[in-house]
């Protein structure tokens, strides 16, 4: 019976730290200023979409995925989540909220400030995340 109790106690500690680290791993603030930024990009525009599928599958693939799921060839060797473009969840941020966490990333995610160096060029890549949705 004390077996029985440490286990449950060992099981629901750790339940509870898994629980707390992945409510502290999704908590990624946005300044208010870029969740009302608007998108000067337009989603129409054919060769803006063509440059930023490029630019996808050059600097987003290998972790976030070919679709999206956040599958790609690096994920499983990041600690954190690496997101599902696809999901309601993450289509429900503003443009502004997706612009500001590819341009100044957090933990495993990099900034992208050097690496599209333009800001045109990230809000085309912020329009292709829209086309990911399920």
């Amino acid at each position: 019976m004390k077996n029985l109790k440490f286990i449950s106690a060992v099981a629901f500690s750790a339940l509870l730290l898994l629980s707390f680290t992945v409510l502290v791993q999704k908590k990624w603030d946005v300044p208010a200023k870029y969740k009302s930024m608007k998108n000067p990009s337009d989603p129409k525009d054919k060769d803006g979409m063509n440059e930023a599928k490029a630019l996808y599958a050059k600097q987003c693939v290998s972790c976030h995925g070919k679709k999206g799921l956040g599958d790609g060839s690096k994920a499983a060797d990041l600690k954190g989540d690496v997101g599902d473009f696809t999901s309601a969840d993450f289509q429900k941020q503003t443009d502004g909220e997706i612009f500001y966490k590819m341009t100044e990333g957090k933990d495993e995610m990099p900034s992208f400030k050097k690496k599209v160096a333009e800001d045109d060029d990230r809000w085309l890549l912020v329009n292709y995340l829209r086309t990911l949705k399920k």
